[in-house]
């Protein structure tokens, strides 16, 4: 007797539709790690962009310098604006030091429109946030030489201030001044950055200092870096200046692309090594409901198994048959953990991503139906083999009398 794969693959769909209420529940376990574990690799692929994203407005030629909120006293971690301007001949690799954006709110006068926006100071364009510019330029090193009363607004900015168009050439009022607008930034996709990293108004950090910034206490600050690749080494040369400057009984932290990306990082795969636990722990609970189904599945057919024999099936055959019957039962369990999985994870990435970062994250589809085929066959080789064997193996006569 000599059957297709697919006569095999249809007897096998009909029996596993027979048993419905078994099916399902037999598929439960398969479903729910499935479901984890794809679910946790889409929003590896949406935490990924969301970083990137997150990070995209950060320049990687600066970091900031924070004085520790909780130390006693941090009153005494503040620092003038001459030790800034000594920072960058006392540390290689500094090119400037400068108050930190964003930290100052003030009312802003743009016609008759006089909304309170933060603002702050900003380097020209190599140390500047890279968000795209809508509408004119960023602030560049014309600009900070010559300390001009110019200034870039963000998107914030612009929808605040009511403009409609393109803006520069005009201006707006900031306490006695007047600044005219050089450029209109896109929207920003900080995210969960603190307000540190951004100004809704930013002028030329020379004019800050200038106009704004002397006598003032400063307890967070920018450095602008000439090699990027040298930061952690920076960084810590700039810690070893404060706490002399500061005789060491302050403490500070620093904050920049690279540790922040990193430190994302390490609490996602710790996150992804719970998951993949769960899941783990599921797939062998399936994998033990699929051996077990499958072995009862044998017996309740024994007498069939032995006609077969009977009427000339082969081992081989016997053993296709309930092979091919255990990988269905375990890729219907892995695909519906495959579209819940997928579900789950752009749900959530769209719902809480894609707001966080302003970037629509990729579903890693290869990967996803990778894992998915990687388990369905998994399953079926540990816990389906073992029933195919041993059906394969029954003696006919001694099947024909099973009662």
């Amino acid at each position: 007797m000599t059957l297709g794969i697919g006569a095999y693959v249809r007897e096998a769909l009909a029996v596993l539709a027979a048993n419905r209420v078994r099916t399902l529940l037999t598929a439960l376990g398969l479903v729910i790690g499935v479901t984890a574990v794809i679910a946790i690799q889409v929003l590896g692929a949406g935490m990924a962009s969301a970083v990137g994203g997150i990070l995209g407005g950060m320049s990687e030629h600066s970091f900031f310098v924070i004085a520790n909120v909780q130390q006693s006293d941090f009153t005494r971690a503040a620092i003038r604006l001459s030790d800034l301007q000594r920072l960058h001949t006392a540390v290689p690799n500094v090119v400037d030091a400068i108050p930190a954006p964003g930290g100052t709110r003030v009312r802003v006068a743009y016609g008759h429109v006089t909304p309170r926006l933060t603002f702050g100071p900003i380097a020209d364009e190599r140390f500047a946030s890279s968000t795209p510019v809508r509408y004119g330029r960023k602030i560049d090193a014309d600009d900070v030489a010559a300390a001009r009363h110019v200034c870039v607004l963000s998107d914030e900015a612009y929808t605040k201030l009511g403009i409609d168009g393109d803006p520069t050439g005009t201006s707006l009022r900031i306490g006695d001044y007047r600044y005219a607008i050089v450029g209109v930034l896109g929207k920003s996709t900080r995210g969960v950055l603190p307000a540190i990293a951004d100004a809704q108004v930013a002028i030329p950090y020379t004019t800050y200092e200038r106009e704004y910034a002397r006598g003032r206490p400063i307890v967070v600050f920018s450095v602008l870096l000439d090699d990027p690749s040298q930061v952690e080494k920076t960084e810590g040369a700039v810690m070893d200046w404060l706490h002399a400057l500061k005789g060491g009984r302050v403490r500070y932290q620093t904050f920049d692309r690279k540790t922040f990306g990193k430190a994302i990082d390490n609490i996602f795969t710790l996150v992804t090594v719970v998951i993949a636990l769960i899941g783990a722990v599921s797939l062998l609970v399936a994998g033990i409901g699929v051996l077990n189904i499958m072995l009862v599945s044998v017996a309740e057919r024994t007498r069939e198994i032995g006609l077969r024999k009977a009427i000339g099936a082969t081992r081989f055959q016997v053993l296709l048959q309930f092979f091919i019957e255990s990988l269905a039962l375990s890729s219907f369990g892995c695909l519906v953990g495959l579209l819940l999985g997928l579900g789950i994870g752009a749900l959530v990435d769209g719902l809480a991503i894609v707001k966080l970062s302003g970037v629509v994250p990729p579903i890693p589809w290869l990967l996803c139906l990778a894992i998915t085929a990687g388990f369905a066959v998994l399953v079926t080789l540990a816990f389906g083999t073992y029933p195919a064997w041993r059906a394969a193996n029954l003696d006919p006569i001694e099947a024909l009398r099973y009662e």
